[in-house]
């Protein structure tokens, strides 16, 4: 993908796919991709061992359950306008009522991360992100 020479309009950029949990390229900066992606349901459970993973929700609720290394669980619920960034190496599980957030992940970063539990819904795409059409 090239870096465009032309402003996206990220609302027209969601408008123009429907898909959930299937992150499109809006932009790529150094090694980094700008993505974005609509939201409802669960993902999965999944983990980013060597990278963080920042998230900005554009539009809806966008919950994610933290996992720590003993087991316990914990939620941080973001509404339109919040950030959160998830540590790397930390097991995490987003869901959503329905919305879309903007993510940047280092380029070639998989959406169900480098290790995930169980089996990968059909409504949730393995991808390190589509390119924009």
């Amino acid at each position: 993908m090239t870096t465009h020479s032309t402003p996206v309009n990220l609302t027209e950029a969601l408008a123009s796919f429907d898909e959930v949990y299937s992150p499109r390229i809006v932009a790529r900066m150094n090694d980094y991709d700008v993505r974005i992606a609509h939201t409802l349901g669960d993902h999965i459970w999944h983990v980013h061992e060597d990278t963080d993973e920042f998230f900005l929700v554009l539009d809806g609720r966008f919950d994610i359950a933290l996992r720590d290394a003993d087991g316990k669980e914990t939620t941080v619920e973001l509404a339109k306008g919040d950030t959160f960034v998830v540590p790397g190496g930390t097991e995490h599980k987003p869901s959503s009522s329905g919305g879309s957030i903007l993510m940047f992940e280092p380029s070639g970063t998989a959406s169900t991360g480098d290790r995930h539990e169980g089996e990968i819904p059909d409504h949730v795409d393995s991808t390190t992100g589509h390119a924009l059409n």
